[in-house]
């Protein structure tokens, strides 16, 4: 056999691989038309004209039934929700999207928006419903519903009309998704946290509440700000309560490990002369300053939670402050859910890390567990 004839028939048998590569990535690709929701949101040829049309089409080599690897769902298309929901879009942590609202016309109208830009972010799956059924088998529930922060309201005040709505958005999740992680981003998210954990009895490392996760974010940056350094490099933990009594650690504030109280002595303190201690004022204040602007906050919380969704599908083992169960810790015998450092993997909350606090901010976060205590003691279930 001549050379030629050998290149001609090896280039005619990797033309057949192609073609059957090609067809087998045509068959695995449509989903079925049962999986999108708002059926009568678009025309639908007749079933035997899309049958006749598909099967020309396609070669069918497997069912067309989806694997589904990481389901998100998310409670809530308010504001906070949707910056959720396309945070983790853009970071393609999901292979389907679930969103629940009772509000039917905007949760349709947000899914729909969502819909018709999954060609730019590569997303399989957008679904809705007001039935949680559509939330079956997540490996992860966001929780963001709940009665909006008004301006001038403290997030503690909150709590008395959230407690009525988390007894149902529980039970629904659980009777669903019975072996999902829960995120609580709801405020006031350290309570709501404790009561999502009491209502579904699950463990306590898969319900994990926000907590300063964006605190510590804003303090990094505001840091940054008066360094003019980027705020990834400055290290830095707010803890305690995502609120008013949260507690800054001036203790282990560091750039390129170099600690600032080795610098100022007093940084953070009131006899401090360059008054450190505002910037932990403006990490309190910042989301109060929003909302009187813009009525909300979104964006930076919807990119938190993202942040916190991919440790956790991602089985990334990264350290975030989140709201956990603390009691037997610092001093705190209370039942409250606190930030503390932990460490966020497939299994939710795997490890805590046992910061070594200086005594007044050890203080701090037992008045912050009192706080939170006082009000949640209260609560009837």
């Amino acid at each position: 056999m001549s050379w030629a004839v050998r290149v001609l028939r090896a280039g005619q048998r990797v033309g057949a691989a192609k073609a059957n590569f090609l067809g087998l990535g045509m068959a695995l690709g449509p989903r079925q038309t049962a999986g999108v929701p708002l059926r009568g949101a678009w025309p639908v040829a007749p079933a035997s004209e899309m049958a006749t049309v598909k099967c020309e089409l396609l070669k069918n080599l497997t069912s067309d039934e989806a694997v589904r690897c990481s389901k998100i769902s998310i409670i809530g298309t308010g504001s906070v929700g949707m910056a959720c929901a396309i945070s983790i879009l853009l970071k393609g942590l999901s292979d389907e999207l679930a969103l629940v609202d009772v509000d039917e016309g905007r949760l349709k109208g947000e899914t729909m928006d969502l819909q018709h830009g999954s060609s730019f972010i590569k997303m399989p799956n957008i679904v809705c419903s007001k039935d949680y059924l559509v939330t079956a088998n997540s490996s992860l529930v966001i929780i963001t519903a709940g009665a909006r922060q008004e301006k001038g309201e403290t997030r503690l005040n909150l709590v008395q009309r959230n407690l009525a709505i988390f007894k149902l958005m529980i039970s629904s999740i659980v009777q669903y998704s019975p072996r999902c992680k829960l995120i609580v981003v709801s405020n006031p998210v350290d309570i709501l946290t404790y009561v999502a954990w009491k209502l579904s009895e699950f463990p306590q490392n898969r319900v994990i509440g926000s907590g300063c996760n964006l605190d510590t974010a804003r303090f990094r940056f505001l840091i940054g700000q008066r360094l003019g350094i980027h705020s990834e490099s400055c290290h830095g933990w707010i803890l305690g309560e995502h609120g008013d009594s949260s507690v800054p650690v001036w203790s282990g504030v560091n750039i390129a490990g170099v600690p600032l109280k080795t610098l100022n002595v007093d940084i953070g303190t009131d006899k401090d002369p360059e008054q450190w201690k505002n910037v932990h004022k403006d990490v309190v204040a910042s989301a109060y300053e929003i909302i009187k602007m813009k009525g909300y906050t979104s964006w930076a919380i919807g990119l938190s939670v993202a942040d916190l969704t991919e440790s956790i599908l991602k089985n990334l083992r990264r350290v975030h402050p989140v709201s956990t169960r603390i009691k037997g810790l610092y001093g705190i015998n209370e039942e409250v859910f606190l930030s503390v450092p932990c460490i966020l993997g497939e299994n939710g909350i795997t490890d805590l890390i046992r910061v070594k606090l200086a005594p007044e901010e050890e203080a701090h976060l037992q008045k912050s567990a009192k706080t939170l205590w006082e009000i949640q003691k209260e609560l009837e279930f």
